[in-house]
């Protein structure tokens, strides 16, 4: 998924731009570039969890830090403000950057759907 996310974007960055769409364009890149970063930090912010968890593996109620959860938040919140300084100041349309960020939705459907229908080992 990490690898076809920005694939899926500039995909459809490069449709927009031979529709002669040079602001969408812009808008479905940036979306799937935010897409892929909020990918990794997700990444990252489970890692710590798990081994947060697996530091806490004999006690009864493990508990988790208020770190994890702030960097969550920090995680949406940075996203949530890149996108509307780019609105904002260089006017990329937000319907473009959204329908960017769902590439890694489309990402993780393609990946689910070949996982199905490849053969079984």
């Amino acid at each position: 998924m990490a690898w076809l996310t920005p694939v899926l974007g500039i995909v459809a960055a490069t449709t927009a731009l031979l529709l002669h769409r040079k602001d969408w364009s812009a808008g479905l890149i940036i979306g799937a570039a935010l897409a892929w970063l909020n990918f990794r930090w997700l990444r990252q912010g489970l890692d710590g969890l798990v081994a947060e968890s697996q530091a806490q593996a004999g006690q009864q109620k493990p508990r988790v830090s208020i770190v994890t959860y702030l960097l969550a938040l920090l995680r949406y919140s940075l996203i949530a403000l890149i996108v509307y300084v780019i609105f904002v100041y260089l006017h990329i349309p937000l319907v473009s950057m959204l329908l960017g960020l769902c590439a890694l939705g489309a990402a993780a459907i393609a990946a689910s759907v070949y996982e199905i229908f490849r053969p079984a080992k």
